[in-house]
């Protein structure tokens, strides 16, 4: 993570929040036209500004909660993203399962190859906790599979939809798998998701209570006028992928991007300096926390709102997913990472990307 050597927060970070708010509320909904540009730049400064206003308060409050608190912060701009946009325009039920698989597989081999091919380049080889991206591992296998695979083969519905019992379940049980892994990291086995002895102390200042306080503020304005600026930006981002021709899917891979791309960023940061188990806990622990939270928090509001909610994958994307935690278990099992791991994770993510466009 990184955070200003001055006890100071920068202008920009400050006045983006509040220029969403305005341009929100200025603007509007917008069509393919240039103020969807102008929207689409407030949009993604007001990511980054939140992503750092979450570094802040992570630097304030530690290890391993300062991951945690960019992931829930991530999962809160997923998940607006993902509601404010099947909300807007035509119905669009596979938007979340396009979303989540998205940003499975990008936690999984896009974002950790790249922490692991840079990290390679620049250390030879990183070290890791194994405890710790095994327990990560083991709350996101099961969550990705019966979210994305088994509502392909029960019975009581056609798939690739749940009934709303089974929606219920499932969701009660990501919540379940979420909070028992949230418990094993900040509280029983702590010690598994903090970095490597030899890794830590990046030199970063720990911000005051004033700074932090005021970021926190920022926080939850820049979360704000991120939901509100995606839901502007829906019919232009629906009438941009039918103008180029590209599959429906590819919606949710831009949703996952946007969201990922600040925790991309601090993720590689952390492997640039040596620290791979905080790289992981961002990465990983983003894919956790993403379908732990959003998956119960939008079938929430589709079943208030009457909407079907289509999850299960294609038999293709199952065999890449299951062959991508396959993978996911041989380079998270030795403890060590270099950058023949990268490389494999990258193509698997490539994979994913030309099958959306060639399935």
């Amino acid at each position: 993570m990184a955070s200003p050597a001055k006890d100071r927060t920068p202008l920009l970070f400050i006045l983006a929040p509040l220029a969403g708010i305005v341009v929100w509320l200025g603007i509007g909904k917008v069509e393919l036209e240039a103020l969807a540009l102008l929207t689409l730049a407030a949009l993604l400064c007001n990511v980054v500004a939140a992503v750092h206003h979450a570094e802040v308060v992570a630097l304030r409050v530690g290890e391993p909660f300062g991951g945690l608190i960019l992931a829930l912060s991530v999962t809160v701009i997923e998940a607006g993203l993902i509601i404010s946009l099947m909300l807007s325009g035509d119905d669009n039920p596979t938007l979340m399962r396009d979303t989540l698989l998205a940003t499975v597989m990008i936690v999984l081999h896009g974002i950790a190859g790249l922490a692991i091919l840079v990290g390679g380049i620049i250390h030879r080889e990183n070290r890791f906790r194994v405890p710790g991206a095994n327990a990560l591992l083991a709350v996101l296998m099961p969550m990705a599979v019966l979210v994305l695979i088994v509502p392909n083969h029960v019975v009581s519905v056609p798939g690739p939809y749940y009934s709303t019992g089974q929606l219920a379940f499932v969701s009660l049980v990501c919540l379940a798998l979420y909070a028992a892994f949230l418990f094993v990291q900040t509280n029983r086995h702590r010690e598994y998701f903090l970095p490597e002895e030899s890794a830590m102390g990046d030199g970063h200042a720990r911000p005051t209570g004033s700074r932090a306080l005021l970021s926190f503020l920022l926080l939850c304005v820049s979360l704000l006028s991120v939901v509100m600026l995606a839901k502007c930006l829906a019919p232009a981002l629906e009438d941009g992928v039918v103008a180029l021709g590209a599959p429906a899917a590819i919606v949710g891979v831009i949703v996952a991007a946007i969201v990922l791309m600040p925790e991309s960023g601090a993720a590689l940061r952390s492997a640039a300096h040596n620290r791979m188990q905080s790289a992981i806990n961002l990465a990983l622990g983003s894919g956790v926390a993403s379908i732990g939270l959003t998956v119960p928090t939008v079938a929430l509001v589709t079943w208030w709102n009457g909407t079907p909610l289509a999850l299960g994958i294609s038999a293709g994307h199952s065999v890449l997913l299951a062959l991508g935690f396959a993978v996911a278990m041989l380079t998270y099992g030795t403890g060590r990472t270099n950058i023949l791991s990268g490389i494999v994770h990258l193509v698997l993510a490539a994979t994913f990307v030309f099958t959306i466009f060639a399935p």
